[in-house]
């Protein structure tokens, strides 16, 4: 099993720690999530890779984009990411999001690689911003029900967490129902999101299973063979 999206920095216990009890639970792929230290806990965890990008919650500060350029050149950076805009916490101001999440789709593009959308509360701008990307798009953490027709016209990856189990996630649910096999993605946004079974705990990648358990349930598919089948699309979608 594959965890797509973490924050292995962002976890109280050790790293190692952490990959060694995911991969007790059959999760033996990471993909953690930021700049110099994403890059570095790849650099020193098998299965563990980078996903590399400034989020926009951070995009009222100054950045180094030639930095991101170089630690996009890691050959264990998959992704960039995650990226977009975010209208709910407005954390940053509007204009600097969408100039951030501009500037690092540009790099994706220079780069070709795959780019991990955060989007929240700005379904249409994110929407409107991505239509002249043509690269791979993965939709994190996915939340926006409304997207969903956009994402999967698109060809876009489509990636549940762990509110996809909460009890009153029923619009996520259907959601995860209409995405096509091969556009499906699982993760845990850790520490954030621990799924139903554990809810309370500090979330890890371990506790992704939980999440793929759901997801086969209300899919009427075979755990076994969904979790084949997200790895392929991980695969397919990072280059693993």
């Amino acid at each position: 099993m594959i965890d797509t999206h973490a924050h292995l920095d962002a976890l109280d216990d050790d790293p190692a720690a952490v990959v060694a009890r995911a991969r007790v639970a059959g999760v033996t792929r990471i993909l953690t999530i930021g700049t110099e230290q994403a890059v570095a806990l790849a650099d020193a965890h098998d299965g563990v890779y980078a996903v590399v990008g400034i989020h926009p919650h951070e995009a009222a500060e100054e950045h180094d984009l030639e930095l991101v350029r170089a630690l996009l050149g890691h050959p264990k950076a998959v992704a960039v990411g995650e990226i977009g805009l975010d209208h709910y916490r407005d954390y940053a101001p509007r204009d600097a999001q969408q100039r951030l999440f501009e500037q690092q789709l540009e790099l994706a593009c220079d780069l070709r690689k795959p780019v991990v959308i955060h989007t929240r509360a700005a379904d249409e701008e994110t929407a409107a911003t991505l239509a002249d990307f043509d690269g791979t798009v993965v939709m994190h953490c996915f939340s926006s029900p409304h997207l969903l027709p956009t994402a999967l016209d698109r060809g876009w990856y489509v990636s549940f967490a762990g509110n996809v189990t909460y009890k009153n996630a029923t619009d996520l649910r259907l959601a995860a129902t209409q995405v096509p096999a091969e556009r499906l993605l699982a993760e845990t946004d850790c520490p954030y999101l621990a799924p139903q079974p554990v809810r309370g705990k500090r979330n890890e990648p371990a506790y992704v299973t939980h999440t793929l358990a759901e997801l086969a349930r209300v899919r009427h598919e075979d755990p076994r063979e969904l979790e084949a089948q997200i790895e392929r699309n991980a695969s397919a979608c990072f280059g693993l």
